[in-house]
């Protein structure tokens, strides 16, 4: 993700997330945070989707619409803001490479797991890809009613490129640092 791609992002945001909107600042500071966390998903149509991610406190997951102003001195999980793909980019195996791709991260972070909230209805998805419901420190409620905190731990191995949806169809996911 880059800064010239934050007003399709956030379009992308607002059309997915209706009932959980976010400012553009939080979309800008956390590519300013930690740019290798946002990816892109493009397409020839243009871009499809995206994720942020980015090192944080096991449990402890940032209300959304909230600012960090920095990271953990000495954070022990790898956090999922958010992972968002239009309709027409699903069912192509592009977030299932997206979750591959933020898993090698956590590892090769040496962070011990990754940590969600899911919302709308995702927790069958994330748990899929190995994750599972479990205790938050914190209240959930501005990510919706029916949110959950999800946690999968990591082997401190990288995730090889050739991994179940690596390679959506006529898509690239981009990370830049």
């Amino acid at each position: 993700m880059q800064p010239a791609d934050l007003p399709e992002v956030k379009k992308i945001a607002d059309r997915i997330h209706t009932s959980l909107p976010e400012d553009k600042a939080i979309f800008r500071e956390r590519l300013h945070l930690y740019s290798a966390g946002c990816l892109v998903l493009e397409t020839p149509g243009g871009l499809a989707g995206y994720a942020i991610s980015h090192p944080w406190q096991l449990g402890a997951p940032p209300a959304l619409n909230s600012l960090l102003g920095q990271f953990p001195v000495k954070p022990d999980s790898f956090y999922i803001h958010d992972l968002a793909l239009v309709p027409a980019a699903r069912g192509a195996g592009a977030a299932n490479a997206a979750v591959s791709l933020l898993i090698a991260m956590a590892e090769q972070s040496y962070l011990p797991s990754l940590s969600l909230v899911a919302v709308g209805g995702s927790e069958r998805f994330w748990q899929r890809q190995g994750f599972q419901p479990a205790p938050s420190s914190k209240d959930l409620t501005s990510y919706g009613a029916t949110a959950r905190f999800m946690v999968r731990t990591t082997s401190h191995s990288v995730v090889p490129s050739s991994s179940p949806g690596a390679n959506a169809a006529h898509a690239t996911l981009r990370s830049r640092k």
